[in-house]
This record gives structure tokens, sequence and C-alpha cells, in this order.
């Protein structure tokens, strides 16, 4: 959890919000306990980290591209 609260501070909608989607993700399955399902919500968890590091890298590159390359016309 403490990875995604550290993915969620340049979500673009904003921390707060993020980490309110965050708890509320949590919460919805906290009385989940059959181990099978713990573990496809784990890998889900998984999932969506690797997805928002791509989306970071993405953005960062975007704009290093657009900083040091000329528009192409």
């Amino acid at each position: 959890m403490i990875l995604l609260l550290y993915l969620g501070r340049e979500y673009p909608k904003g921390t707060t919000y993020f980490r309110e989607r965050l708890k509320a993700a949590f919460m919805k399955n906290k009385d989940v306990t059959d181990p099978e399902q713990i573990k496809k919500l784990v890998d889900k968890g998984e999932f969506v980290i690797k997805e928002l590091e791509a989306l970071y890298y993405l953005r960062k590159y975007r704009a290093l591209r657009k900083r040091y390359y000329e528009p192409e016309h």
C-alpha cells in the first residue's frame, strides 16, 4: 500500500483523490478471507502499480522530448 501511496503523489487528479480511491478499494475487500481470492487481488494491485509506473514514465518521456526536440510539421 505504501508504494501505491508513493505513486499517487503525481496522480493527475491529485493526491487526495488518489488516496480516497485507494482506501475505498482496500475497504471494499477487507472481509475477503479466501487465500485464492486474496492472491488474485494482490496480483491485480501489482498490475495497477505497473500501469501507473508506465504512465508516469510515458509522461516524463513526452516532457523531455518536447523540451529537447523540435516539433515535426
